[in-house]
């Protein structure tokens, strides 16, 4: 599993990293060097069939990398359609079409012609940046802006190229147009025809990318290529898998995590008919589980609930909410590593005084597509069909848990119906245990596929959660605001501590994780010491990560000393940032001109609220308006200014931030929150863990700044700054700050 891989079994890029002790995260990375990182590729033609070994084609320069080589990325058909391979799993970001967008408009290909597929957990498909498979960070469009590109240019110089050959002709007298090279006298060639011939062709050394004024593609709304199939119910999902021969098996897990069995009777399960067999394996945590093979989901889950198990919980502690939450607040009065250290002597003689604590409680995932994993096991090899956020990772910790060699496991990638973090996690929790269940079946002698399935009850309660956390604060502050001392603290779980990427998120105890949103960026004078305490609960990140629970706190309490000080909110957030943060002030001006902010009158009952944020090297602001009716919280109008560089596709980013809008709604939500008794999950379905609904949805208008610059990401920066808005819309109607999530109005 991914925790329990020797760091010199790393690709090179990670390793690199982990030993100048750098993070992953391009957003500790200035942007020069950014680009300079990006700019440092060369690719190869591509222009037919994708090769499964990147270094066979003989057109390639010496040394050429697997990810640099279009031979892997782009297929032309005779018929002139081009299929681009995406480099990451698309689970509704839309990554499918932005990757093809950039290919396709260096290639001057004919956009109508062009589809996508995935690719898979081969050396081409990784991240060209971090040298990982890995579709996670926002990191797709940042990644690989470069990347698409060049591999675009360089097969349309190929076809250049060939034409020119067929025609005997300067290659400077040609031009290319929707996917035809055009010559002197009318000659004209569509790619169908000149893709074989080149793909023989030497591969040029240099290309010339296009002047982003020419694009045809880029910064141009686009319906997304994935959008009828999925509209229509004909798009499959790794859910959707059928192999033949293949059986369904649902498993019973512990109901504390890492919970031994003290006794099994499946008699009443294997009379189920349907069912194959009932299989006891190894468990997630150290725990165990029992899988019950069938011939479908329903005499598999129909098995399931005639088992009859009892389990130790005896040798693992049984969480509890309450008493957790009283355990944090005694840890946030300790001593405790700090990431800030300003001086706190200011607070003492401070004119003016806040203090607040803050309680985010654990949140599940929950994608519309629950879990699951198809194996087929061979006699020394391994083949997975699923929607991964890591193929390369959940191959090697297959290959572990069945003791073969990576080589040796192959992954096919599938569209995925979410993940949200969820189908990236740093064990490869629910993948390994579909191994387990495939290896079990095989040794009970049913050789078939099995597709593992997880319910939606399965998914709630079976961990990985965002972290619960407890935030403390107190501030010193002037009549005009200005922030003297502002002493902070966090109690909360490490993701990353324990896992491979510990080596370098994790300094002088503290997860960077977790406190990064924190202070930046306000120029203030901050000391703020954290706490990771160790919890029979298994974390992982969540949609935007650490920004879910530190923009709020940021946002609602700068608002806090701005009601305070009788200020405009937005008029003391532009002048914190002063002049070194130009795209948080374009992001919350574009929000505020677009909304009327301060100009238009509302409705009576009804509130402005504000709130901006960095995460993922983009600024997304908003501006919103809520009231409060019987008691309930309601969102009525959000009006949001993005700041994401160049915007490849603002039908995407729209989608984007639209999506991310209503998960960080949910967040509120009465409800909204993962809770333990005796260490186990009270939740179970959407009917006690509410997600937002069409009737929870306000109207949304977004907006983009303008930018030439590479892009950065879009899949979670739309989340943070929403609470926090609406929040602070709450604030100002009844003049009580919100300090927990979900929403407790009293």
């Amino acid at each position: 599993m991914l925790h329990n891989i020797a760091p010199h079994e790393l690709p090179r890029a990670l390793q690199h990293l982990i030993e100048r002790d750098r993070p992953t995260d391009l957003a500790a990375l200035p942007r020069r060097s950014f680009l300079k990182l990006a700019g440092v590729s060369g690719f190869a033609l591509g222009a037919f069939p994708l090769l499964a070994d990147a270094q066979a084609n003989p057109a390639a320069p010496v040394g050429l990398k697997p990810t640099q080589q279009p031979s892997n990325f782009v297929r032309i058909a005779p018929n002139g359609e081009v299929t681009v391979t995406v480099n990451r799993l698309e689970f509704g970001q839309g990554v499918q079409t932005g990757l093809a967008m950039i290919l396709a408009e260096e290639l001057d290909a004919d956009w109508k012609l062009v589809r996508s597929t995935h690719g898979s957990g081969d050396a081409a498909f990784v991240d060209p940046l971090f040298g990982i498979h890995l579709t996670g960070g926002s990191h797709s469009i940042k990644n690989s802006y470069v990347q698409y590109r060049e591999l675009g240019a360089r097969a349309r110089a190929m076809l250049l190229s060939a034409a020119a050959a067929r025609w005997k002709v300067d290659v400077s007298t040609l031009r290319t147009q929707a996917g035809t090279v055009l010559g002197p006298s009318g000659r004209k060639a569509s790619y169908g025809e000149l893709a074989q011939a080149a793909m023989a062709l030497p591969v040029p050394e240099q290309v010339t990318l296009k002047d982003a004024k020419d694009f045809r593609l880029i910064g141009r709304a686009t319906g997304r290529l994935d959008a009828r199939a999925k509209s229509s119910g004909q798009q499959d999902f790794g859910i959707d898998v059928r192999r033949p021969g293949q059986l369904t098996a649902v498993v019973a897990r512990p109901p504390v995590f890492g919970a031994r069995l003290a006794s099994v009777d499946d008699s009443a399960a294997r009379a189920v008919p349907g069912v194959k067999a009932v299989l006891r394996i190894p468990g997630d945590q150290g725990g165990e589980g029992v899988a019950v093979v069938a011939d479908g989901y329903w005499p598999a889950k129909q098995g399931r609930d005639a088992l009859k198990l009892q389990w130790d919980t005896s040798k693992v502690e049984k969480v509890d909410s309450v008493q957790l939450l009283a355990q944090y607040r005694t840890l946030a009065g300790q001593p405790g590593p700090r990431a800030f250290d300003a001086d706190m002597a200011p607070l003492a003689t401070a004119p003016k005084q806040l203090e607040a604590e803050f309680v985010f409680p654990y949140l599940a995932h929950a994608p519309m597509e629950p879990l699951n994993c198809t194996v087929q096991l061979t006699d020394g090899s391994a083949e997975l069909w699923l929607g991964s956020q890591c193929p390369g990772l959940d191959a090697g910790a297959v290959a572990t848990a069945l003791s073969l060699k990576p080589e040796q496991v192959k992954v096919n990638v599938l569209m995925a119906g979410g993940g949200f973090g969820r189908r990236f996690s740093s064990t490869s929790d629910y993948v390994v245990e579909a191994a387990q269940v495939a290896k079990a079946a095989r040794t009970a002698g049913l050789n078939a596929p099995v597709r593992t399935l997880w319910s939606r009850e399965d998914d709630i309660k079976g961990g990985y959660y965002r972290p619960m956390h407890l935030h403390r604060a107190r501030i010193g502050f002037d009549e005009r605001g200005n922030v003297l001392a502002w002493d902070h603290v966090i109690v909360g779980q490490s993701i990353t501590t324990g896992t491979v990427f510990g080596g370098f998120q994790v300094k002088n105890g503290i997860d960077a994780t977790a406190t990064e949103g924190m202070r930046d960026p306000y120029d203030l004078p901050m000391r703020l010491t954290v706490h990771h305490p160790k919890v029979n609960v298994p974390v992982l990140w969540w949609r935007s990560v650490g920004s879910t629970h530190t923009a709020y706190v940021m946002e609602t309490l700068l608002d806090n000393i701005a009601r305070a000080t009788k200020q405009d909110p937005v008029a003391y957030r532009m002048r914190l940032f002063g002049d070194k943060h130009p795209r948080h002030r374009a992001a919350l001006q574009l929000a505020v001109d677009k909304s009327g902010y301060g100009k238009k009158q509302l409705p009576a009952g009804r509130a402005w609220g504000v709130a901006v944020h960095e995460s993922f090297s983009s600024v997304v602001a908003y501006v919103v308006e809520a009231s409060v009716k019987d008691g309930n919280p309601v969102l009525h109008r959000v009006t949001s200014g993005v700041h994401c560089n160049l915007a490849v596709n603002p039908r995407s980013i729209e989608a984007q931030v639209q999506g991310a809008a209503m998960m960080g709604l949910s967040m509120c939500l009465p409800g909204a929150a993962i809770t333990f008794k005796d260490g186990v999950v009270e939740q179970s379905n959407f009917g006690d863990y509410p997600v937002a609904r069409m009737t929870d949805a306000p109207a949304f208008d977004v907006h983009i700044v303008p930018s030439a610059d590479a892009p950065t990401g879009m899949g979670e920066p739309g989340l943070p700054p929403l609470a926090p808005a609406f929040a602070n819309a709450i604030a100002q109607l009844t003049g009580q700050p919100l300090r927990e999530l979900p929403f407790k109005l009293a």
